[in-house]
């Protein structure tokens, strides 16, 4: 369950087993090379993924871009980008976040000015995102950029799709706290982008921003994911002793694994409503916000009781003792080296994604009108 050590060639080479089977992304229709499907079909199948502990689909491509591209893109852009997406032919990034607006995403100011250059029709991109999630391996970055500045913030933003090697842009690292570089800061400089490339209409990104992340909210709940975590962290439990007993017989630490259980359930059969609602012909609503809030808040709190679970061979974590020819040795269970940097890697969820305050004002909203 543990894939911070996981590198790109173990996702490229999970990803292409699946695409063998024809099940690398499950929610596709079979017109684009999907298995066509039902919404039912799709969760069990994530949910038995994450139960044996497979690495994730790399969401980027598969979960977020082509399903824009799908209901957005032109049919030259389907017909490119969805078969590079299924093969891996193409790692893509996301391009939303930058260092003055995250939680006010619509206050984004990278700039996309359309221009005439040796004869080509091209936006001229310049500004910066930040927290790009694994982009120092992606080919491709979907990005949104201001188009009309004289607009009103939401209105005046489009959606590109930009090629990573386009000469102008540049990718920083960012190192965690968990000591990990996931996430990178990315530049750009007049990067000249093919008008091609925009999806949709132009100052209409917006829309497709919201549609997207949507679906981004489903996924960072990770139900299937906890679920396999909570069932780690009761073995851990159970072999891991307080004064000569079980760690599960401490009635304090059952209680908080008891008020798990029970979110857990209820995560459960609010994500079943959201299948239905999408079986039906729907979309995922506020329900959306909800998994986001509380799939995150279950996540932060298994990593949390694991990390207690193990005491103190949580606390030391060297990532070298880890890789072969170290002369040291991580002390106690071999997941308890990696359950500090799980920990700390987590309390990114309730950020990333659209913040979990800010799903308390979606829901405030559609929900109770406020």
């Amino acid at each position: 369950l543990n894939h911070l050590r996981l590198g790109k060639e173990d996702y490229v080479r999970w990803h292409k087993i699946l695409a063998r089977q024809g099940w690398v992304a499950p929610g596709w229709p079979a017109q684009y090379g999907g298995p066509g499907w039902t919404p039912a079909q799709r969760h069990i199948f994530e949910e038995e993924c994450a139960r044996a502990g497979t690495p994730p689909i790399m969401p980027f491509g598969v979960n977020m871009v082509a399903p824009v591209i799908m209901a957005f893109g032109s049919e030259e852009q389907k017909a490119y980008y969805l078969p590079r997406i299924l093969s891996c032919e193409d790692w893509w990034c996301q391009g939303y976040s930058e260092p003055g607006a995250g939680s006010d995403l619509a206050g984004l100011k990278t700039t996309a000015v359309r221009e005439t250059r040796d004869g080509r029709e091209v936006y001229v991109v310049n500004g910066q995102k930040t927290w790009t999630t694994l982009g120092q391996h992606a080919d491709m970055i979907f990005c949104l950029v201001r188009t009309d500045p004289a607009a009103k913030k939401q209105e005046g933003i489009s959606f590109l799709l930009i090629d990573m090697k386009t000469p102008g842009i540049e990718v920083r690292p960012i190192t965690l706290i968990d000591g990990e570089q996931e996430v990178n800061e990315v530049f750009f400089t007049d990067v000249e982008v093919p008008v091609e490339n925009l999806v949709g209409t132009e100052n209409d990104g917006w829309t497709y921003a919201k549609y997207l992340l949507t679906y981004e909210r489903t996924n960072i709940a990770g139900v299937g994911f906890s679920i396999a975590s909570f069932e780690q962290l009761k073995t851990v439990a159970r072999t891991q002793t307080k004064n000569g007993r079980p760690l599960a017989d401490d009635p304090l630490f059952a209680a908080r694994m008891a008020r798990v259980e029970i979110d857990l359930a209820n995560m459960q059969t609010t994500n079943l409503r959201v299948v239905a609602a999408v079986a039906g012909g729907g979309a995922p609503g506020a329900e959306s916000s909800m998994l986001k809030i509380k799939g995150t808040e279950i996540r932060q709190e298994i990593t949390a009781l694991t990390r207690r679970a193990y005491g103190s061979y949580a606390a030391p974590y060297i990532p070298e003792a880890l890789e072969a020819g170290w002369n040291g040795e991580p002390v106690g269970p071999d997941d308890a080296a990696t359950a500090s940097p799980s920990y700390f890697n987590n309390r990114k969820l309730s950020i990333f994604g659209g913040s979990n305050e800010i799903q308390k004002n979606i829901i405030s909203k559609a929900i109770l009108g406020l």
